[in-house]
């Protein structure tokens, strides 16, 4: 039997809009959360564009790191002020001008440390874009 995640899609998403307002504002969601994992979502928007057609890397960087952060709640719970620490970023290849999806696990989640891999898609698309690792402290209770 599986665990159960310890926050929900709408409970994370409820997060987002009230206190990443930004990220909100972006169109940032979490589409599925479960134990150790999430897959959120950014709306495409040529406002994201850098020079060359190519989504810029902050928007990635930005994903990535809202979906780590996605990954951390759903085995701590409801901690807002765990924090990134570490994000190393390897692109990949020039996303498609689609929605960009984020897919991240846990590797390993111990009292104080967590470290994660999110792996970047264009929407429909099998095709990597980008892979992340990073670490977030996760403060004392």
């Amino acid at each position: 039997m599986r665990p159960m995640p310890k926050i929900t899609v709408e409970a994370f998403n409820e997060i987002v809009a009230e206190e990443l307002p930004w990220a909100h504002e972006l169109g940032v969601a979490a589409t599925e959360i479960g134990a150790g994992t999430a897959t959120l979502m950014i709306p495409y928007d040529a406002k994201m564009l850098r020079p060359g057609g190519t989504m810029s890397g902050p928007t990635m960087m930005m994903l990535a790191d809202a979906c780590m952060y996605a990954v951390v709640l759903s085995e701590v719970g409801i901690v807002k002020l765990a924090v990134t620490t570490n994000l190393n970023i390897n692109f990949l290849r020039k996303p498609e001008p689609r929605d960009l999806i984020a897919k991240g696990s846990m590797l390993k989640c111990g009292k104080r440390l967590a470290v994660m891999s999110v792996d970047l898609y264009s929407d429909h698309s099998d095709d990597l874009v980008a892979h992340t690792t990073g670490t977030y402290s996760i403060p004392p209770r």
